[in-house]
């Protein structure tokens, strides 16, 4: 039977749309996106996921960009218990996610462009390139009640030039987010990941 699964964006959601070209290729054959919701009206990730054919749609979180309002967290609740999805996979969606709607799923997961817990939170390569790191790269793991916090599946590394902008070392990182993801993924829902303490273990 398939999982199911919702994309939270909150703007161009590139790494949805490597998810869901993973379902199309077959590659994640055994999982199902009911939605792709998104906190802001304006996202670009709405308009390339229903032109894909997919159903997408803004549901309002709140005022404030990092955090959810009461009513944005009924909101979510409200469709996640009429689709009843067995995950949440953040794909750039820029909220702190309360437990309520974490205990709602069996897991919840991101990716982060960074390899954690190095340079966690916002303007991550600008971090990275102030600190002089030699490598950088990207993170999956699973979303806690913490800022990027949570046992991690999967790390992807890219080196860092002295010459790198933000803008040159984040598109060397979301190549690898767009691979990395599909197969964080493809290992929860073939059940290929154990969790002992915060350590994931992957299982052969």
């Amino acid at each position: 039977m398939k999982k199911k699964a919702v994309i939270f964006i909150s703007d161009r959601g590139s790494n949805s749309i490597a998810i869901l070209n993973a379902i199309k290729d077959g590659y994640l054959k055994n999982l199902e996106i009911s939605m792709i919701i998104a906190d802001n009206r304006n996202a670009s990730g709405l308009k390339k996921a229903k032109k894909a054919g997919f159903n997408a749609n803004f549901v309002y979180a709140g005022t404030k960009k990092s955090k959810f309002s009461e009513r944005g967290v009924e909101n979510y609740l409200n469709l996640i218990h009429k689709i009843k999805p067995d995950y949440i996979f953040l794909a750039g969606f820029m909220r702190i996610i309360p437990e309520r709607i974490i205990q709602s799923v069996k897991y919840v997961l991101n990716i982060h462009p960074s390899l954690l817990p190095s340079f966690k939170g916002l303007n991550v390569q600008k971090q990275a390139l102030d600190y002089g790191v030699k490598i950088s790269g990207c993170t999956v793991h699973f979303v806690d009640t913490n800022v990027d916090n949570g046992p991690i599946i999967i790390q992807r590394v890219v080196p860092v030039f002295d010459n790198d902008t933000v803008e040159i070392l984040s598109q060397r990182i979301l190549k690898e987010e767009h691979k990395a993801y599909p197969e964080a993924i493809w290992l929860l829902i073939n059940n290929k990941i154990g969790i002992r303490d915060r350590i994931v273990e992957i299982v052969e």
